[in-house]
């Protein structure tokens, strides 16, 4: 009975095999979808019979089409074969035996007998792999970052370490299919049906990039930063997203190689939020302050600040002591040129006996007197 269903199953499928195929992308793909196998399209619009064919293998003759956007790689029995960077439609030739057609030119007896008998030989089945599968070459959108607690970096111009919580994304780009298949795509994605998203919580590879992304984030802040020829400041970082990627993306080169070793690279990142900790805000509070005053800025706001103060002690206590100090010292002036010309006055009074009158004594420093006028100016004034 075996060898009967063997028979039947080589016989019918070597026939299902001589159509030609049609391949295209598969349809309902998502923006983020990185690689994904090329499907045949047996019939169209209800008109067509190729449907019983094998699966994984492309009849020679079949026609490939590849959109704006994407390569086309082709994989012989686990081997990729070739690759194919440009759009529109190719066709498909091997020297396997089991992708002979007899519409492709090949013959009869090839693509029947000895397609037949080797088949049987498998238990019916074909004894060799055929697979064509799509490569993104678009900027792959919505990869995210973030860090549950802050993260420290020694920032170049506040001249101390700062920390921060933040959050964002970036666009990812493979820059080269055949390295990022061969060193980095789990065998799993392989296989008609399956498309690798890097977005897709469940892909083990992709949550593997998360977190190196998220290591780097400290070391990009840094280069960012530190950078002398751009004098980059940390609060910059929400305005350069093509500057941050940048700093960003050799983060991730010199720790983890992604280009090299996977053939990927960051091409854009969008800071969502940063919130600093305690310590750094007060510090990016001093330096506002620090730019406030340098410069004509800085000039203007001293005057003002000047005039403010002057203002309020004139709105206050200032402006009376001010004219109560004035008036005790223009007192004190008359009262010591009074006493050196030997004339009337409080000081040169004396009671019958020679004795001084009761409290009548010498000038002594009190409020009236001229160092208590110059404390009070230097109040008011601020200085």
């Amino acid at each position: 009975m075996g060898l009967v269903q063997a028979v039947v199953g080589a016989v019918g499928g070597v026939l299902a095999d001589q159509w030609k195929d049609f391949y295209t992308v598969p349809a309902g793909l998502p923006a983020t979808a990185a690689l994904f196998a090329a499907v045949p399209r047996g019939t169209n619009a209800g008109r067509g019979s190729n449907t019983a064919g094998s699966s994984n293998i492309i009849s020679n003759g079949s026609k490939i089409v590849v959109p704006e956007g994407y390569g086309l790689l082709l994989l012989q029995d686990g081997a990729i074969t070739g690759f194919v960077a440009e759009p529109g439609g190719y066709e498909w030739r091997s020297d396997a035996l089991d992708s002979q057609s007899v519409f492709a030119g090949d013959g009869i007896v090839s693509p029947l007998i000895r397609q037949s008998w080797e088949r049987f030989k498998f238990g019916g089945q074909p004894g060799s792999q055929q697979a064509a599968f799509f490569v993104s070459l678009k900027e792959l959108p919505d990869n995210r970052f973030g860090t549950q607690s802050e993260i420290y970096w020694d920032d170049g111009f506040l001249g101390t370490q700062v920390g921060a919580v933040t959050r964002g994304s970036y666009t990812l780009k493979i820059v080269d299919p055949i390295l990022f298949v061969k060193n980095f795509v789990p065998a799993r994605y392989l296989q008609p049906g399956q498309v690798f998203d890097f977005t897709d919580m469940d892909n083990a590879a992709a949550g593997q990039l998360f977190n190196e992304v998220v290591g780097s984030l400290a070391p990009a802040f840094s280069l960012y930063s530190n950078d002398p020829g751009k004098g980059n400041r940390i609060t910059k970082l929400q305005q350069d997203s093509l500057g941050f990627a940048q700093s960003l993306s050799q983060a991730v080169e010199n720790a983890y190689q992604w280009k090299s070793d996977r053939g990927l690279t960051i091409v854009k990142t969008a800071i969502v939020s940063i919130e600093y900790d305690a310590n750094t805000r007060e510090l990016l509070k001093t330096v506002q302050r620090a730019d406030a005053l340098s410069g004509a800025r800085g000039n203007a706001n001293l005057q003002a600040s000047v005039a403010q103060g002057i203002q309020s002690a004139g709105e206050h206590s200032g402006a009376a002591g001010l004219s109560r100090a004035g008036h005790g010292h223009r007192h004190d002036r008359r009262h010591r040129r009074a006493a050196a010309a030997g004339g009337p006055g409080r000081a040169g009074r004396r009671r019958p006996g020679g004795q001084a009158e009761e409290g009548q004594g010498d000038a002594r420093p009190g409020p009236d007197h001229p160092a208590d006028y110059d404390a009070l100016k230097a109040k008011a004034l601020g200085l």
